[in-house]
């Protein structure tokens, strides 16, 4: 085996007679796992940038009032789901991350399915983000409500992480339909 780093940023495993393959498959696995990295980090610094800036339950208007900026504490899932049971709501997420984790290694080992690996890293980031939360803090900081039209979703108190899990998810189910790619 031989390992060596371009770009100090990559690194590349050559397998002796891989005929290079599996620099390729890494690479390409190095992509999505950045783009993980990066929603994670990404909701990570705005969450800590609400948290610090705005008061719990104070409604800040954006763009015409469609977006309102409002922080909240939320233990449980959406819509308060095991709110009551913080315990069981973080041994519960952190099962089903632990399980979407073993699925995106699987994935992101296969050749092909791009829509699929994608999703599973918006999930993955997103989700990873929001178990944080659950282990550092006792509860997720959501920090947004959407006024649209709808008083239903008005109620609702969203940070990035749940858009990425949903898209993610949504992704990573429509590009699991999609045929391997096989090698060679």
């Amino acid at each position: 085996y031989f390992l060596f780093i371009r770009n100090r940023s990559i690194l590349y495993v050559m397998i002796p007679g891989s005929k290079g393959h599996a620099i390729q498959q890494m690479e390409v696995s190095m992509i999505y796992l950045s783009l993980a990295v990066g929603v994670f980090l990404l909701d990570f610094f705005v969450k800590r940038h609400i948290d610090r800036t705005y008061a719990a339950s104070v409604r800040h208007p954006r763009f015409g009032g469609r977006i309102i900026l409002e922080k909240y504490y939320n233990d449980g899932a959406a819509l308060n789901f095991l709110a009551k049971h913080p315990k069981q709501m973080r041994a519960l997420h952190t099962a089903v991350i632990l399980a979407a984790g073993a699925v995106y290694v699987i994935t992101l080992r296969s050749l092909g399915k791009p829509l699929e690996k994608t999703g599973l890293s918006l999930l993955i980031g997103g989700g990873a983000n929001n178990l944080l939360d659950r282990f550092t803090k006792g509860h997720v900081v959501d920090y947004f409500r959407i006024r649209i039209g709808s008083k239903r979703l008005e109620r609702i108190i969203f940070n990035l992480s749940d858009f990425f899990i949903f898209i993610g998810a949504l992704l990573a189910v429509i590009g699991s339909e999609q045929a391997p790619r096989r090698a060679g």
